[in-house]
């Protein structure tokens, strides 16, 4: 029977039924290997042992607030199941566990594997591959390179970004400074190093009177402290993660060396190295944040962190919360819940990249005010914006103001 000899109600319901099945063809599911119609399969990649262990706390965050999210239902309606496998921070491990991930677990995304060397172990393989690597734990500033790494995305402000500003405030602030660096030996402590020669120009071969690097592999850093304090610097720049920050705060006091104390971001959280460092150690260190500090009494109204106490008290109740890496976690975290959301039904990989590059001040409640994620095609840098901070007490004092400063890789 032809369209024409329909009854007129009957003809009004093979006009929807054409509509209904044209717009489903319009609005088809789209899906790359590890997205269902029930499921988004997640890989993370975490030092959950070795030495830097104490960012582990990262990846547990991240599973709670994947629990809280599957259990306010999910993104558009579809479980996150979260993979996390432990590489020891050993780039040789890093590798293994991106290939479990991508082609035994077939997970849609690695997202925020943490470390410089263990990221730049698996790039160019995940790369190759066509798998988002993304939101990545690590400030390197080559994560902001889309030209070449179309399928790598940071998330932190970036390490060259950070010590620039560094250079620039002993620039003003202290012009005739002796300065001594103490730099993990790797890409991660190379990239930091870079931003802060280049922060102070021509005057970082005279203003600079020693570097030391050190393997992650070494037990302690305590000899070199004392080799920094025999050279007579008067401004110190460590860039270690939290075991060796720790330490090199331990061993000045202990030697009695004050000098101008600058610390990277990355191990300035209260709770894994100032606390284990001694409160009285650390005092007047400058590092700068991006992220409010839960130990800050001034938060305590503020709805961002409200939440963030209700989400621990709920899923992840024995966290630390003095430690800087929950807040991390959290916001990150709810990083990817918002490119997910935003990718709707075509979670295809191609289209998650899309998303994570098309942000638009996107304010998050563990960011500090007026600090807002932005990426574009051109942008692989989400957070670019920092303010200097100084420990006081047992907490840390926000200086000056909001900075910011964008280096592409």
């Amino acid at each position: 029977m032809s369209v024409l000899n329909l009854r007129p109600g009957a003809f009004a319901a093979a006009l929807a039924l054409l509509a209904a099945s044209s717009s489903g063809a319009l609005a088809q599911k789209k899906y790359d290997t590890g997205a269902s119609d029930t499921e988004i399969k997640i890989g993370n990649i975490m030092p959950y042992s070795g030495p830097a262990s104490a960012y582990g706390v990262i990846g547990k965050t991240e599973e709670a607030y994947f629990r809280k999210i599957n259990a306010e239902g999910g993104i558009n309606g579809r479980k996150i199941n979260f993979i996390s496998y432990d590489d020891a921070y050993s780039p040789p491990k890093t590798v293994e566990q991106a290939r479990k991930l991508v082609e035994s677990d077939e997970v849609l995304v690695v997202f925020n594997p943490l470390g410089t060397p263990p990221n730049s172990a698996i790039q160019k393989y995940l790369n190759t591959k066509k798998v988002p690597q993304l939101f990545v734990a690590t400030g390197a500033t080559k994560w902001n390179d889309p030209k070449d790494f179309p399928w790598t995305m940071g998330w932190q402000p970036n390490y060259q970004s950070e010590t620039q500003i560094y250079a620039k405030y002993i620039l003003k602030e202290k012009p005739n400074a002796k300065i001594g660096i103490l730099y993990q030996n790797d890409d991660y402590g190379k990239d930091y190093l870079k931003g802060f020669k280049d922060g102070l120009g021509a005057k970082a071969a005279s203003m600079i009177v020693l570097e030391e690097s050190y393997e992650v592999s070494q037990p302690t850093i305590d000899s070199h402290i004392v080799k920094l304090k025999s050279s007579g610097a008067d401004v110190f720049i460590n860039i270690t993660t939290p075991k060796f920050a720790a330490q090199a705060i331990k061993k000045n006091a202990e030697i009695g060396w004050k000098p101008l104390h600058f610390l990277n971001n990355v191990s300035a959280s209260i709770g894994s190295v100032i606390k284990p460092a001694g409160f009285e150690n650390a005092q007047d260190i400058i590092s700068s944040a991006y992220l409010k500090d839960p130990t800050d009494k001034q938060w305590e109204k503020d709805a961002g962190m409200i939440a963030w106490n209700q989400f621990l008290d709920k899923y992840y109740p024995e966290g630390n919360r003095a430690d800087a890496s929950l807040m991390y976690a959290y916001t990150v975290a709810q990083g990817l819940v918002h490119v997910l959301k935003a990718c709707g039904d075509d979670l295809t990989r191609a289209n998650i990249m899309k998303q994570a590059a098309s942000i638009k001040d996107l304010e998050l409640g563990g960011l500090l005010p007026g600090i807002k994620v932005n990426t574009s095609a051109t942008d692989f840098a989400p957070i670019s914006q920092v303010q200097l901070m100084r420990f006081k007490g047992d907490t840390w004092e926000r200086f000056g103001e909001i900075l910011s400063g964008d280096v592409g890789g």
